[in-house]
């Protein structure tokens, strides 16, 4: 990407975002997308903490299973709860 394209793209991102923030405060637009941005962060980093915190009891799945290996380790707590209450 040239200096060119990288100043074409950046005047196109704020005039995205001009026209997202519509007549909310500049100020009140940025805490709302920081918001968002440290929200996407934590999706984007969680499940690989995780994964290093568990280390050996990180849940194996199948290829064909298309849930997160945290719903699977979640499921599997909660039947272990379950039996242990019974």
């Amino acid at each position: 990407m040239t200096e060119q394209d990288k100043i074409q793209l950046g005047k196109t991102l704020w005039g995205i975002a001009n026209d997202l923030r519509g007549a909310m405060n500049a100020d009140d637009f940025r805490d709302y997308m920081l918001s968002f941005l440290f929200l996407r962060y934590l999706s984007d980093n969680y499940e690989e903490a995780a994964q290093k915190e568990l280390g050996p009891d990180w849940p194996a799945q199948d290829e064909d299973d298309r849930r997160s290996p945290l719903a699977v380790l979640t499921n599997r707590t909660r039947r272990t709860v379950r039996y242990l209450r019974t």
